[in-house]
Formats: structure tokens, C-alpha cells, sequence
């Protein structure tokens, strides 16, 4: 224990926050149940000691985002961190129609993931083949976008809100002032709320928002609001790691529970499957204590993962 959320800090990696979690907590054994860009900021949850037990059923969280979509200019990154190599003039734009627009992208999606990604093809980093001036063939894959709200439409990033209310996360005269990126230009911008499903790159979305639009695009800005139950107004400064309670295993774990008497609880913890009518995952416990997460199918308990 225990379970952290993080406010990572603009132009840090993940690895930086994990690593500064490491040195904080005096451990090695800290994982993370989402990346972050660099240039992106916001909810960073980590799982520290044997709370990376739990990493595994909290990577597919819904994530709350605020981005700012520059239209007009795309980079090979998606993001600002540049440089422009793809230029358009926007045409004038409402916006009832960046809604419709918007209301496209709503719902399941095939989504092509960034170039300058993690993600592995023939055991080559996307990433590093980029930087060396190649590209992979990254298939489409299957993502969930459930809520796409535009919170207004303006001449540039610079021009746009960065101060947000943080109870609901909507721009406000006073707040939360979040940093954003050095602007690569003045290009017109959306402030987009989105809430998303696992594995959702919200580069691609801005490439594919502005292209839906007629016109490249790039990531002006991106913030993080919310990873599952961790909201940004709840997390720690970097500065606050060493210091943080966090929270438990059991809190983090976002299952329906099934109370469990001394034999059930030995068993599942042996590995047994023991008869039981629940059907779906739930969290085991044993007098308040985490025993296991399991998979029912209405006769049986499978175990998933199991705490002594």
C-alpha cells in the first residue's frame, strides 16, 4: 500500500514520476495504471509496494481530459511539441457545427494511434522508429469515446481558458490555472471535454477531429481531470509524495464485494474454485481485509489475483 494520484507536472514523463515516487517512498516497487505525455499534465495514479497488485484492474478506468485542439497546423508528435509540418487555412467555423462534428466521434471507434507511441510492433517501439526518421504500421484499434463536449471555440491557445473551476472542471474566472505547452503559433482552438475508455490517445483524436474539420491538426494542450475514482482536485504535487496516505487496496479496488467466511477465504487463497452463484468480478473480503479479487459465472469462483 498505498494507492496515490498524482499531479504530474508539464514536460515530465511518467517514468520521471515513478521514479521520483521510487526515491520519495524509499521502495522500487512503484507502478503507474496509465501513461501521461510529457507535455500532457494531470491525474498520474500510482500503486506503491503491494498495491501494483491492483494495477491490473485499474488500467481500464474511464479518463476524464481537457484539450485544447489547435486546427490549422499538424505535427509529426500530434501535440506541441512540434515542429509544423503540415499547415491549412481553417475555414470559419460555428459551433453547432464542431458539435456535429464532435457528435461523430462519440461512441465504440477504430482509432490509429500516434507514431511517437509506446506501443510495440515486431518488438520495435513506434517511438524510436519515428525519431529515426521511419514508421510502423499501426492498425487501428478499437477505443470507447463516451462524452465529447465543447466548451467553446477561439483564435488561439493563448486566447482560450486555462483557469477551470475545480468542482466541475469548466472554465471559470478563478480556480485551478493549468500551465500548457509554448504555443507553436496562433492557430484557432477547441477546448473539448472528453471522457474516454482505455486506450484512447487524445493526439489521434485532435488529428482526427481536424481532419474531419478539412484541416490538419495538433494537441495544443492537454490536462487530465480524472482516472476511475481519482479526481485531479484530490491528488498530490510531487512535492507531497513522500508524505501521502493514498489510499488502500481494498478503496482502490471498484468491484461489488462478497463478504466471505474462514473457508471460502482459505480456499480461494489456495486456488481452489470453490461453488458460488455470484456472476461477474467482485472483491473478496474476510472481516474488512482484501482476500482476492474473483470471476464468478454463477456456479464457481475463479481467482483473478489473490493476498495472503
Amino acid at each position: 500500500m498505498p494507492v496515490i494520484a498524482v499531479d504530474k507536472p508539464l514536460t515530465l514523463t511518467s517514468h520521471d514520476v515513478v521514479n521520483r515516487a521510487r526515491r520519495a517512498r524509499s521502495t522500487r516497487r512503484v507502478g503507474h495504471t496509465g501513461t501521461l505525455d510529457p507535455l500532457a499534465t494531470g491525474v498520474l495514479v500510482l500503486c506503491v509496494d503491494d498495491s501494483t497488485k491492483v494495477v491490473q484492474f485499474m488500467e481500464a478506468d474511464t479518463k476524464d481530459y481537457l484539450a485544447w485542439i489547435s486546427l490549422g497546423a499538424g505535427t509529426p508528435t500530434l501535440d506541441a511539441e512540434g515542429p509544423v509540418d503540415a499547415r491549412a487555412d481553417v475555414p470559419d467555423l460555428t459551433e453547432a457545427q464542431v458539435r456535429e462534428v464532435l457528435a461523430t466521434f462519440v461512441g465504440p471507434q477504430a482509432q490509429v494511434p500516434p507514431q511517437y507511441s509506446a506501443i510495440q510492433v515486431g518488438g520495435q517501439r513506434a517511438y524510436a522508429v519515428a525519431r529515426a526518421g521511419g514508421a510502423l504500421d499501426l492498425p487501428a484499434r478499437p477505443i470507447v469515446i463516451h462524452e465529447l463536449e465543447l466548451l467553446g471555440l477561439y483564435p488561439s491557445v493563448q486566447a482560450a481558458p486555462h483557469t477551470f473551476d475545480p468542482q466541475t472542471w469548466r472554465p471559470a474566472d478563478s480556480g485551478h490555472t493549468f500551465t500548457l505547452p509554448d504555443p507553436l503559433g496562433e492557430f484557432p482552438t477547441l477546448l473539448v471535454w472528453a471522457r474516454v475508455g482505455s486506450g484512447t490517445y487524445l493526439r489521434s483524436l485532435a488529428r482526427d477531429v481536424g481532419a474531419a474539420l478539412g484541416v490538419p491538426a495538433h494537441l495544443g494542450g492537454l490536462v487530465r481531470t480524472r482516472v476511475g475514482r481519482y479526481d485531479l482536485r484530490d491528488a498530490v504535487t510531487l512535492e507531497g509524495l513522500a508524505e501521502a496516505e493514498g489510499i488502500p487496496d481494498l478503496a482502490a479496488l471498484d468491484f461489488p464485494v462478497i463478504a466471505a467466511d474462514d473457508r471460502l477465504a482459505r480456499e480461494l487463497r489456495q486456488g481452489k474454485r470453490p461453488a458460488h452463484g455470484a456472476a461477474g468480478r467482485f472483491v473478496v473480503t474476510l472481516g474488512g481485509q482484501l482476500v482476492a479479487v474473483v470471476d464468478g459465472d454463477g456456479q464457481q469462483l475463479k481467482v483473478v489475483r489473490a493476498w495472503a
